[in-house]
């Protein structure tokens, strides 16, 4: 059974950094919004059933999904959102889970920034949650995306609050330092997880 730690964490607490820090360990990232993507390559059912469904308007001229065309069609429709997560969700966390049993590394970590809103933690042995302050966390993303603040306040709000997401930590990384601080978290949890994966063998 292997070992997973499930990483997430609010937009701009660095996640990306913090799981980078863990692949230069030697430790398989399975990362949800990479799998997000992979499930609607050409060619996979998934992108064939969004063109019937929704028709080809939606895809480019390279036959590869138009994912703005896409997020405008079922932003103002709920039916046709709740239609697109039927078919996503479950497709995506085959997939998850597929790629978590294919990890060689001695654990792997699932990253995802919804993993404890789309309950993915049911996977995981620990949730380790990075953690920034608020105004951090608006400030490095309207920097990284260009954002108005308006918008990353809303994505804000529709994910956990912050204070949620610590109850349901195992492990919190404050990331409101330095990168060789960050490193050095990382490396301390390494060694914790490998420790657990050692245990859990035994």
């Amino acid at each position: 059974m292997t070992y997973v730690v499930g990483v997430t964490g609010g937009i701009g607490s660095g996640k990306s950094a913090a799981t980078a820090e863990f692949e230069k360990l030697g430790i398989t990232i399975v990362d949800a919004d990479v799998v997000a993507r992979q499930v609607v390559m050409p060619g996979t059912p998934c992108l064939q059933a969004i063109a019937e469904h929704f028709g080809n308007q939606l895809l480019t001229e390279g036959g590869e999904l138009n994912r703005k065309a896409l997020r405008q069609r079922v932003f103002s429709n709920p039916q046709e959102k709740e239609w697109l997560n039927k078919l996503l969700h479950p497709a995506i966390r085959e997939e998850i889970i597929s790629q978590l049993e294919q990890a060689d590394s001695p654990y792997v970590i699932l990253s995802a920034p919804l993993l404890l809103e789309n309950g993915l933690e049911k996977y995981c042995q620990r949730v380790l949650v990075i953690d920034a302050p608020e105004s951090l966390q608006i400030s490095r993303t309207i920097q990284r995306d260009d954002s108005p603040k308006k918008e990353v306040e809303a994505i804000m709000k529709a994910q956990l609050s912050r204070s949620e997401r610590l109850k349901k930590a195992n492990d919190v990384l404050n990331n409101d330092g330095s990168l060789e601080q960050l490193e050095q978290q990382v490396l301390q949890l390494h060694q914790r997880y490998l420790a657990a994966t050692v245990a859990q063998e035994k």
